[in-house]
């Protein structure tokens, strides 16, 4: 369940790409609320339980995180945050691209291996992450109307790659669980800073932002307030 969980949220998000991918705002937006879900699901859910586990040093493991993000942000040029550049009119995507991504959703489907609610709230957040970054590479790869076997290819493979990371995370110590847990809380930590803290050219408040913001919170609150009363 939880797999097809995490498969149709990249398929949902390629296709919304593919009808709405001109709507340059509509990414940005759904990217900004995304991020207000993912910091809230951080301090709520991920953080707690990450530190919980008094595993000695665990908050390198965070910060361990936060650098790979960075690395891994060299292949995808902050694709992960909505950047786009159309350089090149072909549609091929960058191999690294294709590699960034692929690394980063399959760490991320790690932690899951134990997961056996359909609402826990980090599952959600991986959810809700996937569809931003599905709408792009839909918006991307459908530009040309008709999908080649190469767009199939990529969307293939980013939407198995958390699956892949779930059921390798199946083969793992069940202690190294907080570790991997610790990795992509410092990912989700630093993507989600990096799209709510983007400069706004001369730092003028934006409320729209803001309030994406916001009601990205509020969302994954009601989650949290949901989860805990079950």
């Amino acid at each position: 369940m939880i797999i097809t969980l995490l498969i149709l949220s990249v398929l949902v998000g390629v296709v919304l790409g593919k009808f709405f991918g001109s709507k340059q705002k509509l990414a940005k937006y759904l990217l900004i609320l995304s991020a207000g879900f993912l910091i809230t699901i951080c301090l709520n859910e991920v953080f707690p339980q990450v530190y919980h586990s008094e595993k000695h040093n665990i908050g390198a493991w965070v910060i361990g995180g936060v650098i790979l993000q960075m690395l891994l942000e060299n292949f995808t040029k902050g694709f992960e945050h909505g950047h786009f550049h159309h350089h090149n009119n072909d549609a091929v995507l960058p191999a690294g691209l294709i590699v960034g991504l692929f690394i980063h959703a399959f760490i991320e489907g790690i932690p899951l291996a134990g997961e056996t609610e359909v609402f826990s709230p980090y599952l959600q957040g991986i959810i809700f992450h996937n569809l931003p970054i599905s709408f792009v590479l839909g918006a991307f790869l459908f530009r040309n109307k008709k999908l080649s076997a190469y767009s199939w290819l990529i969307i293939i493979l980013f939407a198995g790659a958390s699956p892949l990371g779930l059921l390798l995370g199946k083969y793992f110590n069940p202690d190294w669980q907080p570790y991997f847990l610790a990795i992509v809380g410092g990912i989700f930590l630093h993507i989600s800073s990096v799209i709510i803290f983007e400069s706004n050219k001369n730092h003028n408040t934006d409320w729209t932002k803001i309030a994406l913001v916001i009601l990205g919170v509020l969302l994954a609150m009601t989650g949290h307030l949901f989860h805990h009363h079950h």
